[in-house]
C-alpha cells in the first residue's frame, strides 16, 4: 500500500463535506470540478478507496446524495443499450484497434455519450458526481473532452475525476506518460 496515498485519500471526506465545496463557493465564479490525480500503479488502491468511501458516505452521511460513475462500466452498458458491443468486438477481432477506435468514434462522440451519463446516472439528483475508469476506457474515450461536454451539463454541481496519472493545474497527463495537449481548467483536490 502506498501510505502518501492513502494519506491523501483520507482526506477526501473532510475536503467533499464542506458547505464550500457542496456549493461550489469560493472558487472564482470557475465550475466545481476537481481532479484527484494519483500514480498509475495505485489504481487497485484508489479503486478499494472509492468503495470504502462509498459505503462510508452511505452510513455517516446519508442524506448527501453521491452519484459514482465508473466509465468502463457504463461504456459498456451505452454500447450494449444501443446494441455495439458484438459488433465491436467482431471488428476489433477482424479489423484492429484503429478501425474500432474509429469506428466507435461516432457513437461514442461527447454530444451522444456525456448526456447518456447524465441520464443513466440521474447526476442531476445527486449533490457530488464522481467519476472514476479513465484509463480503462483510454483512448476510446478522453478525460478532457468528457470534463469539458459536463460543464454545460451540470453546471455547478461538484464533480471529482480519479485520474490515473498527473494534473498540473492545467493539463492532464495520462499514465504519467500521454499529454492531451489541452488547456483543461480544474482544480486539485488534494495536492
Amino acid at each position: 500500500m502506498n501510505q502518501q496515498l492513502q494519506d491523501r485519500l483520507n482526506q477526501i471526506p473532510d475536503k467533499i463535506l464542506t458547505e464550500e465545496f457542496l456549493k461550489s463557493q469560493g472558487l472564482g465564479n470557475e465550475l466545481g470540478f476537481w481532479i484527484f490525480d494519483y500514480a498509475p500503479e495505485d489504481e487497485l488502491q484508489v479503486r478499494e478507496y472509492l468503495r470504502f468511501l462509498q459505503g462510508f458516505l452511505a452510513r455517516k452521511h446519508s442524506q448527501l446524495k453521491v452519484a459514482h460513475i465508473n466509465l468502463l462500466q457504463a461504456m459498456r452498458e451505452y454500447l450494449d443499450q444501443r446494441s455495439f458491443t458484438e459488433k465491436a468486438i467482431q471488428m476489433q477481432q477482424t479489423k484492429g484497434d484503429l478501425a474500432l477506435l474509429k469506428a466507435l468514434s461516432g457513437p461514442l462522440h461527447m454530444d451522444k455519450f456525456a448526456p447518456f451519463l447524465m441520464e443513466h446516472s440521474a447526476a442531476d439528483q445527486h449533490d457530488v458526481v464522481l467519476i472514476s475508469g479513465v484509463g480503462s476506457v483510454w483512448p476510446v474515450l478522453r478525460a478532457h473532452n468528457l470534463l469539458n461536454k459536463l460543464h454545460a451539463l451540470l453546471g455547478h454541481k461538484p464533480l471529482v475525476l480519479f485520474y490515473p496519472g498527473h494534473y498540473s493545474g492545467q493539463s492532464l497527463a495520462l499514465f504519467d506518460r500521454i499529454p492531451s495537449n489541452n488547456y483543461y481548467r480544474a482544480f486539485k483536490l488534494v495536492p
